[in-house]
């Protein structure tokens, strides 16, 4: 079923984000793009920090970001955040921009601190010292920001106790966010998702986008680790349902200062997802190659959102095939647009 811009599954968002002005780091990104489709059709005007102009993102290759204001700078820079704060008069702010691959995170730790950490910084005392425009601000987090632990699924009572640079800097970034709303009553709330997947994402060492190019071009797909690590894997449009609930009822006392995790009703194993994709590509023939080399990198982690639903009414729409099933129509569409 194809989905018009402010829908999900058909239904319309909420009237809440008419005219809203909206500034969206990392915007480019996988999620990024596919909040922004959602923030343009609910009648929102959006600023997008854009980095690096990638022309396959799927922000720039649709066309949509001729409907944004696009601010070109790193998140790391302060002076460009309070500019786009004060210049666009921004009231919603959503923290997406970051350095998300774990194996990049540990070759390059400086560079995921800066952007992770200082880049987290930055922004929450850009809206402090605007406080008067900003009126909620959603930090994109990771069930990585837990860091390892044998007390599974995590609840939000868990304290945030990365190892690994990527999880450490997360875990961070988490921490400042609820300093800055207990010091200072920032109307800011966490976003913990487990591993989003979903049509646009180009990271191809990603076990999602990864194994749907190998099956594509018939080639064995590889799983870096052994492939029982266990995971969550959320949609990416459950992923932009779950950001734009959070935002809408930042209002609320039991939302505001508060982290929420976001995940699937169960977690998979990597096989599961690799095993899945082929099934459901029609290549149960390949079978894959297990490399077994991962490194920084959490065995078994899941996530309990019994919290989102008690507080936002938020539950996932797609169940695991389902939302593989999209993603590799999208990538079909995109590898036969590439040919």
């Amino acid at each position: 079923m194809e989905l018009g811009p402010g829908s999900v599954e058909g239904v319309e968002l909420s009237e809440f984000w008419r005219d809203k002005r909206v500034f969206v780091t990392g915007a480019t990104g996988l999620v990024g793009s596919w909040l922004i489709r959602e923030l343009i059709g609910a009648g929102a005007r959006v600023v997008a920090l854009v980095r690096d102009w990638d022309p396959q993102s799927e922000l720039i290759r649709t066309g949509l970001i001729q409907e944004t204001s696009v601010v070109n700078g790193a998140i790391e820079h302060y002076a460009t955040l309070e500019r786009v704060l004060v210049e666009y008069e921004i009231d919603t702010v959503f923290h997406l921009a970051a350095r998300t691959i774990v194996g990049a995170a540990l070759r390059s730790p400086l560079e995921t601190f800066e952007a992770n950490i200082r880049g987290t910084y930055n922004l929450l005392e850009a809206c402090r010292r605007q406080g008067d425009l900003v009126a909620r601000v959603v930090v994109a987090s990771s069930d990585k920001a837990y860091g390892a632990s044998d007390r599974l699924p995590y609840t939000e009572s868990m304290p945030p106790l990365g190892r690994f640079p990527y999880d450490v800097s997360k875990s961070c970034a988490d921490l400042i966010a609820q300093s800055y709303y207990h010091s200072y009553g920032l109307p800011v709330a966490i976003a913990r998702c487990g591993n989003i997947y979903g049509g646009g994402d180009l990271n191809w060492s990603r076990v999602v986008p990864g194994t749907i190019r190998s099956v594509h071009f018939g080639e064995r797909p590889v799983l870096r680790s052994d492939g029982t690590y266990t995971r969550d894997y959320v949609y990416v449009e459950d992923a932009v349902e779950a950001y734009l609930r959070l935002a809408e009822t930042l209002d609320r006392t039991e939302v505001r200062g508060e982290a929420f995790n976001f995940g699937p009703t169960e977690p998979h194993t990597v096989r599961d997802v690799v095993t899945a994709l082929e099934r459901l590509m029609q290549r149960q023939d390949l079978g894959f190659e297990v490399r077994n080399g991962a490194q920084a990198e959490i065995r078994n982690q899941y996530l309990s959102s019994e919290k989102a639903g008690r507080a936002l009414n938020w539950r996932p729409r797609y169940t695991l095939e389902q939302g593989l099933t999209r993603s590799i129509v999208w990538y079909k569409d995109f590898f036969g647009r590439a040919a």
